[in-house]
């Protein structure tokens, strides 16, 4: 009986993971081995920047916020506690983009949040 090998799949699962390796510099992209330890990494890092990204992006609304409402003599805690007694539920990425194109509207948002018992 003829040894088997399982040389088609074998070659056909090489061939992924260098394909998934293109890009990638020197041996990262030549070398099975190391091929599949870039990828799994480059895999595992996709995975928690992904969540990094949405936390990245809350501080930089988070910042405009504070940019705009310091213009306007108030903090971004009483701002934000202004908003919440007052009952407005709008988020903070649309707080973010209200304060960068319409700077009249924002002030209302502020003026709300000032007056807010």
């Amino acid at each position: 009986m003829s040894r088997a090998t399982n040389a088609p799949a074998s070659r056909e699962r090489r061939r992924r993971r260098l394909n998934e390796a293109k890009g990638f510099r020197g041996a990262r992209s030549k070398l099975f081995r190391i091929a599949t330890a870039a990828v799994d990494r480059a895999r595992r890092l996709a995975t928690i920047h992904r969540k990094l990204r949405k936390r990245d992006f809350r501080h930089l609304w988070i910042a405009r916020i504070n940019a705009a409402v310091r213009l306007e003599g108030m903090s971004y805690s009483a701002f934000i506690g202004g908003l919440v007694r007052a009952g407005v539920t709008v988020n903070r990425k649309m707080l973010s983009e209200i304060a960068i194109q319409d700077p009249a509207g924002f002030k209302t948002f502020v003026d709300i949040a000032r007056n807010a018992k």
